[in-house]
């Protein structure tokens, strides 16, 4: 932390504006440390904290527009082409469209705050064409509220982080090889979760040019579209004869499904 401090004090604001920026568009730049450092440099009066909330608020309102404006141009695509890098891709996108559609607007109050949420909010703004103002003045609200708790943190703890700072730099690269561990351990397992996923869902599956021989060849067969309704509004093309059912629904609805057919279930 000590190397942080002194490596913000010497480019100031600019630092934190380039990093928060980078951040939001995406790259693996985690900025809650830095601002945790500003914070304890505004509270022993080496930094501005109205000045750092601004400059975090505006990288982070500039980078959200951003996707903003490419979720509003490429559509539902950009979601999953970001979904696709993520450690569950399966569900990243139809839980963000499930939160998006329970809160709306207000998702932006605290999508920052919450792993993977936070860079597929913006996008799914533009996809479903929520009012740019609309947006900017939820977005911004947003920005204001993650980067003032995490300033407002290290402006009041400013004295105990930095000797826990100072007690993590004493106990050399321990801590940092066991943080390093703890997080490799995890991307694993999600990793091995993933496989095993794939592996026990591929004896079910059918490729796409095979349900089209089955249906060029008259085969009764029914389909159920099981995308969510956002995704639904947003590209409402679908196999002909298809019915939608929502798959939260699927369980309830399942007697009414056919049982003299085979049974195509798809989704995003």
């Amino acid at each position: 932390m000590h190397a942080l401090l002194e490596f913000l004090l010497r480019h100031g604001y600019l630092l934190l504006l380039g990093w928060v920026f980078a951040e939001q568009a995406g790259l693996p730049l985690p900025s809650v440390p830095l601002l945790l450092a500003a914070g304890v440099l505004a509270g022993t009066g080496r930094l501005n904290i109205v000045a750092c909330l601004l400059a975090s608020m505006l990288a982070a309102v500039a980078a959200d527009t951003m996707w903003y404006r490419l979720g509003r141009v490429r559509g539902i695509g950009i979601l999953q082409w970001i979904c696709k890098i993520s450690l569950e891709p399966d569900s990243c996108v139809r839980r963000t469209e499930g939160i998006f559609e329970k809160y709306g607007a207000k998702s932006l109050l605290f999508a920052k705050f919450l792993p993977g949420l936070n860079t597929v909010a913006t996008p799914l703004a533009g996809v479903f064409h929520m009012r740019l103002r609309r947006f900017l003045v939820f977005d911004a609200l947003g920005a204001m509220i993650w980067s003032a708790t995490f300033l407002g943190l290290g402006f009041v703890f400013s004295e105990q982080i930095e000797r826990i700072a100072e007690n993590l730099r004493l106990a050399g690269g321990w801590a940092l090889a066991l943080a390093i561990g703890g997080l490799a351990l995890y991307i694993v397992y999600k990793i091995l979760a993933r496989k095993k996923f794939l592996r026990d869902l591929r004896v079910a599956r059918i490729t796409v040019d095979e349900l089209k021989q089955k249906l060029d060849s008259g085969e009764q067969l029914a389909i159920v579209d099981l995308r969510h309704s956002m995704a639904f509004e947003a590209d409402p093309e679908t196999i002909p004869g298809a019915f939608r059912v929502d798959a939260k629904e699927l369980e309830q609805k399942g007697n009414s499904l056919p049982h003299d057919r085979d049974i195509i279930l798809y989704c995003t």
